[in-house]
């Protein structure tokens, strides 16, 4: 199937479930360490934990659970342990898209279809995705190029409900004097995280983000996943009123991978636009998405 404007369904075989990162060949791995300039590492997670950070609702509070401390040497002696010494462990449980994350490809659905035509069936209530899982990622090293849209826009943040577009896209790149290339991880910075961090707990659901054409300009640049500083990448409420109209655009038409949550501040003000950035999710079979810390050496 020949690639259209806005689906790559085909585009790399009728069975791919790797999506735009078919895009990252290795000589383009090596072209992105040309993006670091002083070695220096950002950090691009957020903590999970219970309170402090944004959560949403419907997706629970994070817990984390002692599975063993001191309390437990008793059981440490059983298998040899001297007084004095054991283990402290944790039990983890949070859902897959808490804070700062990446989406699978089977993350959303439009007309019962994810990416590449898989059948929404295929993700069951037990066994999770039996395509388009987040283990069917593996990582990505790739050049990251940081559109920093608040910034362009002389302000702390965008406004709950503004909608960044391809025009804006273009004139920040252009601004910072940066180019979006083939096979690139783009990161837009909206300042959602600073404004939550200042207003909370006063924040609604509202938020800036890119609207559909932005998500093609995206596509048509050929990158291989986008991150933001917000919730949900796109804008809400959604652009023209239409339900995860960027989700649609990017993971199910496209392929292109969606993080989101991830802290955008420090490379903003230290103007570090490019770099090679890592992302590397936890590989949960059949899993819609995973906790990540990307890291950029800028």
């Amino acid at each position: 199937m020949m690639k259209t404007t806005e689906n790559n369904w085909g585009r790399w075989g009728n069975e791919d479930e790797m999506g735009a990162l078919n895009l990252l060949t290795p000589e383009m791995v090596r072209t992105a360490t040309q993006g670091i300039r002083n070695g220096k590492v950002y950090s691009l997670g957020i903590p999970i934990q219970s309170s402090g950070v944004p959560l949403l609702e419907h997706r629970g509070t994070p817990m984390r659970l002692t599975l063993t401390n001191e309390s437990d040497e008793e059981n440490f002696a059983l298998f040899g342990a001297p007084v004095g010494t054991g283990t402290n462990e944790d039990l983890l449980v949070f859902a897959s898209h808490t804070t700062s994350h990446i989406d699978a490809l089977c993350h959303v659905y439009h007309e019962k279809k994810h990416y590449n035509g898989v059948p929404a069936s295929e993700m069951k209530t037990q066994t999770g995705a039996r395509k388009l899982g987040i283990e069917k990622l593996g990582g990505i090293a790739a050049h990251a190029t940081l559109l920093d849209v608040a910034g362009y826009f002389n302000v702390e943040w965008l406004e709950p409900g503004h909608t960044i577009t391809a025009d804006d896209l273009d004139k920040c790149a252009h601004t910072q004097g940066i180019e979006v290339r083939k096979g690139d991880l783009v990161l837009i910075r909206t300042g959602y995280l600073d404004y939550w961090f200042a207003k909370n707990p006063d924040v609604g659901f509202d938020q800036p983000g890119i609207g559909a054409d932005a998500a093609r300009w995206l596509v048509n640049k050929d990158v291989v996943a986008v991150g933001s500083d917000n919730a949900a990448l796109e804008v809400i409420p959604f652009d023209d009123d239409d339900f995860l109209c960027v989700h649609k655009i990017l993971l199910v038409h496209s392929g292109i991978y969606i993080m989101e949550f991830l802290n955008l501040t420090e490379m903003a003000q230290d103007r570090c636009y490019e770099g090679l950035i890592t992302v590397a999710p936890l590989k949960i079979t059949g899993a819609t998405g995973s906790p990540v810390n990307p890291i950029v050496i800028g």
